[in-house]
């Protein structure tokens, strides 16, 4: 017995010791990825053993003893921080995350705001923060790759100049594909370039029908909404921003020949091939080449020797080489004068380094009552070249206050004073004033200026330094090239000055009638003033005739805009929430316009019209007004913050229309689903979010010009009377284009550091409005109607990635990308007035436009071009493809013909015959080639942008690109480079390219044969359609952000050096070829766009010593007043602790602050729906401005000793109010305390 008593003990023993030995003790240190700073108070818990954990202590330590050998896993949990799961060792290191459920971002949306969370709608928000990487005059350019969905084009790069901006595509061919701009909640038709994009807090673009349906009549091609500035709650801050750099030339030259002897060269050998192509044999075709070179236009002749060649000799021997006898500069003596003629570089002279410089200053404070934010702008941008800048000078002024608990009031003002000078002729190939032209077509033989023979620059009677004119002023020698014509000195002497002012107001009225219950009143006024003079001078040019032209314009734009809404907030149950909205809108707005022109100028620097006496150039005035006017509503639904819905309606009229037509009815529903957010989620812990979300709706395109709706007259003199003339006729029941806009998508978040979107869009235009053409034998030229349906449909993808998250190193990369398709499917059969052919047979029928064509089935920008067939390898000649008809013939294969009756006749001249096919066949002869749809167009195939912005201990850097995919542009100034002299069209310059032309020796070139003469070498065809693909360096800011530790010292609470450079640089299918500039066409003979550089200093003097209350950073949105609040009692078990989430009043100024709320964290984890209720205390506070807060902490009084316990409550309860600080309430209205329970909550009481 007693050895089984024994045996019995072992076993204890032994089993004890193994149990014992399976044990162990488990410590590390719980810190924030954001900062690195210990997490005070984190719950470390161990997975699968309710009754083991602990807290983090001071230094965010913890140790946990006892834990079974079995145990694999830590759940590590924090208020605001992502909970985590980490392996178990014997030193654990934890970082742990922000919350993407606590910090929910806010978007912008028509007539208010919605978290993007419960967003049923497609949007995309551009913050301050990234607004402030680039340095662009229009705020609108700053979106340049940076939103799925959206481009932006350019056919202007000039200070100033606006871009257009296409969301989701082209949703109308005649009504305008411009999206509405609201700032501050209501329309804005002022030039963009006029709003200080330092005066803005965020831009969102609304693309779908959830989101700008409610804007009715010109929500159609999107909505742009700008979102100004104002104060954060707490002291004055004061911040300074400047920079100063320089603008230059960005579009790239094309491969041009840029030495005059090569030049001379290029020129001699089109001549040399057309002489041996007559007959003439080498010699005497050298001959007669070289004696045509300096002739006259119509025999290929350049106008103009600048070699000096020994006497009895030619500028370019047998070989087809530069005399290397002849010297450049030519001394010639002319009329008794002695010259010396010599090439200018044009692009040299034309273009200039601008200098551009930019300074804003903004002063802004708040407390509970009100808030002020005051601005300060000045903006000096030179052009790249002279007699082209912008300046501007702004100002903005923006309060709020809360009266009392019913009733907050609040304005904000701006205004510009602006001045520009700006070049006339933008884009004309073939004008005498544009620079553009000059530069990138001149060829490099003709000098700029006239000089005597010492190499000085002439000057003429006024003093003016003389310029050449190409007109026989500078020793007799005429210039082909637009004569009589010098930009470069026009630029000097006529003056196009634009300057005026603009200025914008607002106010609001917020009314709370009821808890819930809210009615705003809004009204809004735009005023823009522009003084713009045209002065031509008397010296030269085109106007000298005229003894100097003076031309003044003044015009005045005026709008306002009055809202009524009335929003209505409420829960029924524990979990449905409800939000509705009705309202009213008028909007007015009115355009005059006053101008007059004067010849014989008193003198040129007298620049008003009084100063001028020939007054018989014309004067005239006129005045446009555009009214709408909207009724509105919309309900948002909310199911315990998982799923979402919304729809809208909008009865609009416009004045553009008929009465009988003017209202039309545009509507949206919306849902959303948070996946994420059901209960069979909660343990996929690597999803973050995932939200399905669709959308369907219409808007409407109201876009034309006034009165189409019925016929106009001119009024006219006849004869010293009053004549009327015809000049349209209306079409009474033409109405709205409505776009029906369908959406859907998928929004998601992963692994925590992955976060982005994939959508799905389809636009639908019907009732296309449309200009019909009629013959000019009508007395006017169109008329407005309805006539076609056509779509754009495609997919967005945003990613966004961040790749590394620390205290002092960041770094993240984003990505957008779109396809697109549009196609027209309906035409009226008013306008396919024609059938039209691919090369393939395939039949469009619809109308021409330019070298594009409209039809059924086809994209709306589908190219209609000769078809390029190569060059014919025997002859060197262009080659084209011709559509060959196959008729009906009869067993001796002559053609057979029918009469109107359908019956054989043999009538060849009356009779028609019967198409049964055709064929292609090539041809030299361009005028035999047939218009082909190209299927080829203008629209890329993908377009988007990405980028990556890293963050160093202090250092910071951000680069962006935007790019496009496909599509085809068609390059008419490579086609001018490639065209062949001709007597009309010589000395343009050529591209390098025509090395390549035809030989009999180059036999297989695809370069035509280069010869004098050949009209059709370079005619439009496919031959130079591009691919319009291109890559552009949109902007890259580094800067440097000095330590506060060491500017606070000095007095400064924020001061960072940084270099930021906009639209650097660009690839394209070619050199030169800029498809950025539209859909269609390059021109080099456009304001090149302007690449800017500049140096930068942002200074914020540091906030007085006792202010205690920092200012909420913009991504700590999870304490934005709610639209609904979820109102429930719940009472459940969590690890042996009882958690109660108690009623909490549900509306904002709902809440009486006699009544104590509390507000329950359990186990030191902050949930979706108690950050809700945070957020709604918040907001409690801000709408009461006398109520207080005390809050007390709670620590279990088992988890360590009553010092310990003592701290961590302490701690749990300045984790709530750190929160509210940040959020914007007070520290002065905050108090806190510890104690000791049972249970471990934190409570927060409002009195």
């Amino acid at each position: 017995m007693k050895g089984k008593l024994m045996t019995l003990f072992a076993c204890f023993l032994m089993v004890a010791g193994m149990v014992t030995a399976q044990n162990r003790t488990v410590s590390g240190v719980v810190t924030s990825a954001s900062d690195g700073e210990p997490v005070i108070g984190a719950s470390v818990a161990v997975k699968g053993v309710p009754t083991l954990g602990a807290i983090t202590d001071l230094n965010g330590r913890f140790v946990i003893n006892n834990v079974p050998s079995t145990a694999r896993t830590l759940v590590v949990s924090y208020v605001g921080l992502a909970t985590k799961e980490v392996a178990i060792r014997p030193n654990v290191a934890v970082e742990l995350e922000e919350d993407s459920e606590v910090i929910d971002e806010v978007i912008v949306q028509a007539f208010g705001t919605a978290k993007k969370s419960a967003f049923t709608g497609s949007a995309a928000v551009i913050n301050s923060e990234k607004l402030a990487e680039t340095q662009v005059s229009s705020v609108t350019n700053a979106l340049a790759g940076k939103v799925a969905g959206v481009q932006i084009k350019s056919s202007n790069g000039a200070p100033g100049a606006t871009s257009a901006i296409r969301i989701r595509g082209i949703s109308s061919i005649n009504a305008g594909n411009d999206p509405l701009i609201v700032v501050d909640g209501a329309p804005y038709d002022g030039d963009i370039a006029n709003i200080n994009p330092a005066d803005v807090e965020s831009m969102t673009v609304l693309k779908d029908a959830a989101s700008n349906a409610l804007y009715g009549a010109r929500g159609a091609n999107g909505v742009i909404m700008i979102t100004t500035k104002k104060a954060k709650e707490g002291n004055a801050t004061i911040t300074f921003d400047g920079k100063y750099g320089t603008n230059t030339r960005a579009l790239q030259q094309y491969n041009v020949i840029t030495d005059p002897g090569t030049y001379y060269e290029a020129q001699y050998a089109a001549l040399n091939n057309y002489f041996q192509g007559q007959g003439l044999s080498a010699g005497a075709a050298w001959e007669k080449a070289n004696k045509n070179l300096f002739g006259d236009q119509g025999n290929g002749g350049l106008g103009y020797q600048v070699y000096t060649i020994p006497d009895g000799q030619f500028l370019i021997g047998q070989n087809g080489k530069l005399n290397p006898k002849a010297t450049l500069g030519l001394y010639k003596n002319y009329k008794n004068e002695d010259y010396l003629v010599t090439p200018d570089d044009w692009s040299d002279v034309g273009y200039r380094t601008g200098v551009r410089q930019e300074y804003n200053v903004s002063v802004s404070a708040s407390n509970e009552r009100s808030s002020f934010f005051a601005s300060l702008g000045y903006l000096s941008n030179e052009g790249i070249t002279e007699g082209s800048d912008h300046e501007r000078l702004s100002g903005r002024l923006r309060a709020d206050y809360k009266a009392n608990k019913w009733l907050k009031v609040g304005g904000n003002m701006s205004f510009a004073k602006f001045e520009s000078n700006f070049l006339n002729n933008n884009g004309s190939s073939t004008s005498s004033g544009n620079i553009w032209a000059f530069t990138s077509q001149m060829a490099p033989i003709y000098p700029i200026w006239i000089r005597t023979a010492d190499g000085n620059v002439k000057i003429d009677g006024n003093g003016l330094s003389m310029m050449d004119y190409g007109n026989g002023t500078n020793a007799g020698f005429a210039r082909p090239f637009i004569s009589d014509a010098n930009p470069i000195m026009d630029n000097k002497l006529n003056t196009f000055n634009s300057e005026g002012n603009a200025n914008t107001g607002s106010g609001f009225a917020d009314f709370t009638i009821l808890p819930g219950l809210v009615a705003t009143l809004n009204g809004t006024y735009n005023l823009d003033e522009t003084r713009t003079k045209y002065i031509y001078n008397p010296y030269y040019g085109q106007f000298d005739t005229t003894g100097g032209t003076v031309e003044v314009v003044h015009s005045r734009s005026y709008s306002y805009n009055l809202q009524q809404l009335l929003n209505y907030t409420t829960t029924l149950g524990l979990y449905n929430n409800f939000n509705f909205m009705a309202g009213h809108e008028y909007y007015r707005s009115e355009y005059y316009t006053l101008w007059g022109t004067k010849h014989q100028m008193f003198s040129p620097t007298d620049t008003e019209l009084n100063r001028a006496v020939v007054d018989n150039a014309g004067a005239g005035s006129y005045k446009s007004m555009y009214n709408n006017e909207g009724y509105f509503g919309r309900i948002m639904y909310d199911y315990d913050n998982r799923i979402f819905a919304s729809a809208s309606i909008r009865r609009d009229a416009s004045s553009r229309f008929d009465p009988q037509y003017q209202w039309g009815t545009f509507w949206s529903v919306g849902g959303a689903w948070l996946i994420n957010k059901e209960a069979w989620m909660s343990g996929v812990n690597w999803i973050d979010e995932l939200k399905l979300k669709a959308s369907i709706g219409s808007q409407g395109n109201d876009n034309i010009s006034s009165f189409m709706y019925t016929d106009r007259y001119d009024i006219s003199n006849s004869d010293g009377n009053v004549g009327v003339a015809f000049a349209g006729k209306g079409t009474r029941d033409i109405t709205w284009e409505t776009n029906t806009n369908f959406n859907a998508g998928i929004e998601f978040g992963l692994f925590r550091h992955l976060t982005g979107g994939i959508e799905y869009f389809r636009r639908t235009t019907t009732d296309m409005l449309f200009a019909f053409a009629v013959a000019p034998s009508a007395g006017y030229t169109s008329y407005y109607d309805n006539i076609g349906d056509m779509y754009n449909q495609g997919v967005e993808v945003e990613l966004n990635y961040n790749v590394f998250r620390k205290k002092n190193f960041t770094w993240d990369i984003n990505l957008n990308a779109t396809t697109m398709n549009n196609k027209i499917t309906f035409l009226a059969d008013d306008v396919k007035t024609t059938s039209f052919y691919d090369l393939e047979g395939n039949e469009y029928k619809g109308y021409s436009s330019g070298n594009m064509v409209v039809a059924e089935g086809a994209s709306l920008y589908t190219w209609r071009l000769p078809t390029f067939a190569g060059v014919d390898q025997s002859t060197g000649e262009s080659l084209w493809y011709k559509r060959v008809v196959e008729y009906e013939q009869d067993a001796e294969g002559k053609d057979i013909y029918y009469d109107a009756d359908g019956n054989i006749t043999d009538d060849t001249e009356n009779g028609k015959r019967k198409e049964i096919g055709s064929h292609n066949e090539t041809t030299s002869k361009y005028a035999d080639a047939t218009y082909y749809v190209t299927k080829k167009t203008s629209f890329p195939d993908i377009y988007g942008g990405f980028g990556t912005s890293l963050y160093v201990y202090g250092f910071d850097f951000s680069v962006n690109f935007s790019y496009q995919l496909g599509g085809w542009g068609y390059d008419s100034t490579y086609a001018q480079f490639m065209s062949c002299p001709t007597g009309s069209n010589t000395g343009y310059n050529f591209h390098k390219d025509i090395a390549n032309a035809w030989t009999p020796e180059n036999a297989t070139s695809d370069v035509p044969r280069w010869q004098f003469g050949d009209t059709n070498s370079a005619s439009t065809s496919t031959r130079f359609l591009t691919k319009s693909s291109y890559l552009n360096i949109e902007n890259i800011a580094v800067g440097y952000t000095f330590p506060r530790k060491l500017t606070t010292k000095i007095g400064v609470d924020n001061f960072r050096v940084y270099c930021a450079a906009d639209n650097l640089y660009y690839w394209s299918a070619r050199k030169g070829f800029d498809p950025r500039q539209g859909y269609g066409a390059s021109n080099a003979t456009n304001y090149s766009p302007m690449r800017s550089v500049s140096l930068g200093v942002t200074i914020v003097p540091a906030a007085p010593k006792e202010t205690k209350a920092p200012t909420l950073t913009p991504q700590t949105v999870y304490v934005q007043s709610e639209p609904q609040v979820v109102e429930k009692v719940v009472e459940k078990v969590v690890e042996k602790e009882v958690v109660k989430e108690v009623p909490v009043a549900g509306k904002k100024n709902a809440v009486s602050v006699d009544e104590n709320l509390y507000f329950v964290i359990g186990q030191s984890e902050l949930r979706a729906g108690e950050a809700f209720k945070l957020g709604q205390i918040c907001q409690i506070l801000k709408d009461n401005p006398d109520a207080t807060i005390s809050i007390a902490g709670y620590a279990d009084k088992g988890t360590g000793t009553p010092e310990i316990n003592n701290q961590l409550s302490a701690a749990r309860a300045k984790v709530v109010a750190d929160k509210l600080i940040e959020a914007g309430i007070s520290a002065s209205r905050i108090s806190t305390s510890a104690a000791i329970a049972d249970d471990r909550v934190a409570v927060c009481i409002v009195k």
